[in-house]
């Protein structure tokens, strides 16, 4: 009876070993914090419309992150994210819009997953951020990433459109 249970136990074990490494993408994604600055401008001011995403060695986008904006006719304008994801489906842009920011510091945190919720596997990534405001200015930074279970914290200079920008990648 006894060495039953063991061997139960021992089968148990080798399946649940077998699937994480039949299926890398089961373990914990990596935390992704990012402390977004907007710069208070003077004069008319209207708040900037916001993209955010990740786009892996390729050069493919395998996340947006965040799209804050207010009109859809002016997401032409966020020229990069536009070309790469927002003109290929509105459906998935209206599933992550939410309303534009006023100046100010914005701590934000995501896992590192794909748009399909998978985490994503090691390798090398961009992290972008694209900024955009009526009668104003216009701003793309990039912040190149390797995902390798080793945290990483990056500074982004500070543009036209934004202070500088903290950039943290945490392993889980």
């Amino acid at each position: 009876m006894k060495i039953n249970k063991i061997g139960l136990s021992l089968t148990l074990l080798s399946l649940i070993n077998f699937n994480a490494v039949a299926n890398p993408s089961n373990s914990a994604p990596a935390q992704l914090e990012l402390e977004l600055t907007l710069k208070q401008q003077l004069g008319e001011y209207h708040p900037p419309y916001v993209a955010s995403w990740i786009e892996n060695s390729q050069g493919k986008p395998v996340r947006t992150l965040l799209l804050w904006r207010e009109k859809t006719k002016w997401l032409k304008d966020i020229r990069r994210w536009w070309r790469k994801v927002g003109k290929k489906d509105a459906d998935f842009v209206d599933g992550i819009t939410s309303a534009t920011r006023a100046a100010g510091k914005y701590p934000l945190t995501f896992l590192a997953e794909d748009d399909q919720k998978k985490s994503l596997i090691k390798g090398q990534y961009t992290l972008f951020i694209e900024v955009v405001r009526e009668n104003g200015g216009r701003a793309i930074l990039r912040q190149p990433f390797v995902l390798n279970n080793i945290k990483s914290t990056f500074t982004l200079a500070a543009s036209h459109e934004t202070d500088e920008i903290q950039f943290t990648v945490l392993p889980k």
